[in-house]
C-alpha cells in the first residue's frame, strides 16, 4: 500500500487544498493529511479546530485520513510508513521553498521523495491568507472553501476572534 502524505497548515482549508488532497488520493493508496503545528504562525483557528474542519470536508473522500501533527515531518512519514510527500504548487515563488524543504526531508529521510503538483489555474490565487482577509471584512468566500465548511469559517473570521 503506498501512503503519502499532504502536509500544511490549513489555516483555513480552500478549495485549491482540497483539489491537493483530491488529486493525491487517486494517485496514492492512502492519504495522510497531515495539520502541522507551526509555532512561528499565529493561525486563527486551534489544530483541532483545522482538523475538524479538514475531516469534514474530506469526509466523502476514500483512503484520506486527517491528523495533526508536531515535529519534523520526514520522521512522522517514516513512522508511518509512507514513502512521499505531496505538495500543491502555486507559482514559481512556491517553488523555492518548498525545493529547499524536499531536499531537507530527503536528507532526514533518504526513502521520502516529495511530489509537486501544480495547481489548476483557478486557485493559482488562492491562499488561506487571502481567504482569512476577504472573510475579515465581510467579503463572500463562497468559490474559495467547502461549502459544508463555510459558515464554520465565516463564523470565526466575521466575529475578528483571529
Amino acid at each position: 500500500m503506498k501512503t503519502a502524505i499532504c502536509p500544511g497548515s490549513f489555516d483555513p482549508v480552500t478549495l485549491g487544498h482540497m483539489d491537493i488532497i483530491r488529486r493525491a488520493s487517486k494517485i496514492f493508496d492512502r492519504v495522510i493529511v497531515a495539520v502541522m503545528v507551526n509555532p512561528a504562525k499565529k493561525t486563527a483557528f486551534t489544530l483541532d479546530e483545522r482538523i475538524c474542519l479538514l475531516q469534514k470536508a474530506t469526509k466523502e473522500m476514500e483512503g484520506v485520513e486527517v491528523v495533526g501533527f508536531e515535529g519534523f515531518l520526514a520522521d512522522y512519514a517514516r513512522m508511518r510508513d509512507a514513502c512521499a510527500i505531496v505538495k500543491g504548487l502555486r507559482a514559481v515563488s512556491d517553488f523555492e521553498y518548498e525545493f529547499q524543504m524536499a531536499l531537507i526531508n530527503q536528507k532526514l529521510n533518504a526513502e521520502l521523495e516529495t511530489m509537486f503538483l501544480t495547481t489548476q489555474a483557478q486557485n493559482m490565487y488562492l491562499s488561506s491568507s487571502m481567504v482569512k482577509d476577504i472573510a475579515s471584512f465581510g467579503g463572500d468566500i463562497s468559490s474559495f472553501v467547502p461549502a459544508c465548511i463555510l459558515e464554520d469559517i465565516q463564523q470565526r473570521l466575521c466575529k475578528g476572534e483571529n
